[in-house]
């Protein structure tokens, strides 16, 4: 029996893992480019660290905080500010890390990922590279899907474990999708103020109240994408008012509300 399954797009072959991966909070999906228009997409912050190991003949050129960058395989922050990615000739396995998942896995702290695209040699040095190499010469997706599981679990084991003070606090935010009282969460783990606000950042790379803003953010941003109405999202969200919510796409996504809607996101 196959242990993937293969999906459609409009341009795309998506292939999926048919049993799931090893580890919680990842998914995994290899993409390769059928049409010939390449890939020009602007980044939006969400709630997961994505990691994207290239296997095309071109790396791809990125557009961010640290100006512009040809990478092969490279991983995006939950915030990455104003990113743009370009590429032709995609072929690639795009992984989507829990910060649970990414704190474990990435071998460094979240917070050095610095808001931005960051290569994921810098992360993963010389074994992130033998993966890729290994991928590239593994025509069948099957086996690239199981190579790049094995490898994750095989980090995981040697890894810590993120806080469970910590792994509290994020899923208190994302169940409540980002409707919280931060000074109430200190209390809830029973930490200071400071000390949570310090080890949260250390291990997800944010402070409390932005992860609860960006996990508002990604449901509103779901729910104008998917053809919502602005006033009744702002008030499905929990957003003061229609501004309010006008403020926080402008400083996530550096569009309007209605930009965000008409797919300003992606340009190709």
């Amino acid at each position: 029996m196959r242990s993937y399954e293969a999906e459609s797009e409009p341009g795309w072959d998506v292939v999926l893992p048919r049993d799931g991966v090893s580890l919680d909070g990842v998914r995994m999906a290899g993409f390769r480019e059928r049409a010939a228009g390449g890939l020009d997409m602007r980044v939006l912050p969400r709630p997961a660290v994505v990691v994207v190991i290239g296997l095309g003949e071109s790396p791809f050129s990125v557009e961010g905080a640290h100006g512009r960058q040809d990478l092969w395989s490279f991983a995006a922050a939950l915030s990455p500010g104003r990113a743009r990615i370009r590429a032709v000739g995609v072929e690639c396995v795009e992984m989507r890390l829990s910060p649970r998942a990414a704190y474990t896995l990435l071998g460094v702290s979240p917070r050095e990922l610095d808001g931005s695209v960051r290569g994921l040699d810098d992360l993963w040095g010389r074994a992130g590279s033998r993966l890729r190499e290994r991928l590239a010469e593994t025509p069948v997706w099957e086996r690239r899907l199981t190579l790049v599981d094995r490898f994750l679990a095989e980090r995981a084991a040697r890894a810590p474990a993120m806080a469970p003070e910590v792994a509290a606090v994020w899923d208190t935010i994302v169940a409540r999708r980002g409707r919280v009282r931060v000074g109430e969460l200190a209390d809830a783990c029973g930490w200071s103020r400071k000390r949570l606000w310090s080890r949260f950042g250390d291990q997800i790379g944010l402070t409390p109240k932005r992860a609860a803003m960006l996990v508002r953010f990604d449901h509103a941003a779901r729910a104008l994408t998917a053809g919502a109405n602005a006033a009744d999202v702002a008030l499905a969200c929990g957003y003061v008012d229609q501004p309010h919510l006008h403020r926080d796409v402008l400083a996530f996504a550096g569009c309007t509300p209605t930009a965000l809607a008409g797919g300003a996101n992606s340009a190709g």
